[in-house]
């Protein structure tokens, strides 16, 4: 009788064997992800960011409360390579210095770019020691001028003489660890109220979702300030900063609070989960270890696009003046110094944190909406 099976024939020398090569989920989320060409970018802007934030004492040409009174409003230097000073061309990092004139008419001086005058600037110059990360003792600047007594705004300076350039690296530090640390909290209270809600149902259920109805039904801005304003003048600045973090992270769970809710209730019922309790787990553990893992991806995204109105947030109170204060450097303090129009009409360069603030914001739109494709590779 005729065997049923098949005999496959030996694969040939010289010739490739077939294989069938699968690829896991990981794979096809990063191969969804890198086709999301302003997701791609999103993502480099905001490691670069975030890479600013971590060696913000060695970028920085100068301490941020660093200041040269003489310089009040000057404008911004451009590096320039060439130096003619000699009569030939001679490779020379330099930027030019000032001179002054007088505006009669508006009463008030000028500072005009003198190219008989050239300021020397290094790389990795020594200036104003620091301590790395706070462990680490340093006193070497990237980028900064040979002789610390001669200046270099190369984007200009604010009012008090102090570099822009610097004070809009601190400033990164700050803006963007209140969005990172907020959504952080905010993580932790959607997760375990969003949990409980939709594990138990019933009772519990019903409360927490009403609290997040009344919570998502007063409005923000106004409600931020309030409770901004709510906090005394004269507390320590990192305390400040500490509870303005709350605030905004202590209002920003609901969101989440409300996906996690809906992913519980259709994960609850998964033959997984019955195993589980059947296997006598406890719930906080179905919940941490079960049901959690099951849809981080989709944490992932939500987190990454709840950051940006974290920092938003951030800078809307600080710009009114309720939200971080002086000595606190943020992208929001810095731009409440362009509340006056006669100082921004002088010292438009005062506007530059608003910049950053936008790539900000829209590289961490990008790569959250890149990452939210990404989460769902089948679709």
């Amino acid at each position: 009788m005729a065997s049923s099976e098949t005999t496959l024939p030996a694969p040939v020398r010289g010739q490739p064997e077939n294989r069938l090569v699968v690829a896991g989920q990981w794979r096809l989320m990063w191969l969804r992800f890198r086709k999301h060409k302003l997701a791609m970018a999103g993502g480099v802007v905001t490691i670069l960011i975030y890479l600013v934030v971590a060696f913000a004492e060695f970028l920085a040409p100068t301490a941020p409360e660093d200041y040269k009174a003489a310089y009040s409003y000057a404008p911004p230097q451009m590096l320039h390579f060439i130096s003619m000073k000699s009569g030939s061309p001679s490779l020379l990092l330099h930027v030019n210095g000032y001179k002054i004139e007088v505006d009669k008419q508006a009463g008030r001086r000028n500072f005009v770019a003198d190219p008989e005058v050239e300021i020397p600037v290094g790389l990795f110059v020594r200036g104003a020691p620091y301590r790395l990360w706070g462990l680490i003792p340093l006193d070497v600047h990237l980028i900064g001028p040979l002789n610390d007594r001669d200046p270099m705004f190369l984007l200009g300076a604010d009012r008090l003489g102090r570099d822009m350039l610097s004070r809009m690296i601190y400033g990164a530090r700050i803006s963007m660890s209140v969005g990172l640390i907020g959504v952080s909290i905010a993580l932790v209270l959607g997760i375990l109220l969003g949990g409980l809600s939709g594990y138990f149902g019933g009772g519990v259920d019903t409360l927490i979702q009403r609290l997040i109805e009344f919570l998502q039904s007063l409005p923000s801005i106004p409600l931020w300030i309030g409770l901004a304003a709510a906090i005394p003048p004269d507390v320590d600045p990192v305390l400040v900063y500490f509870l303005i973090t709350v605030i905004l992270s202590g209002l920003g769970w609901t969101g989440l609070a409300r996906v996690v809710r809906g992913r519980f209730f259709a994960l609850k019922t998964e033959d997984f989960i019955k195993a589980a309790r059947l296997d006598g787990n406890s719930s906080l553990r179905i919940i941490v270890r079960h049901m959690v893992p099951s849809f981080l991806s989709h944490i992932i995204a939500v987190v990454t696009l709840a950051i940006p109105a974290m920092i938003l947030s951030e800078t809307a109170l600080s710009f009114l003046g309720v939200g971080l204060r002086p000595p606190i450097v943020s992208w929001g303090v810095l731009l409440s110094e362009a509340q006056n129009i006669r100082s921004l009409a002088q010292a438009p360069w005062l506007l530059l944190p608003g910049g950053c603030v936008v790539i900000a914001v829209l590289s961490l739109n990008f790569l959250g909406d890149g990452l939210r494709d990404a989460m769902d590779p089948y679709a």
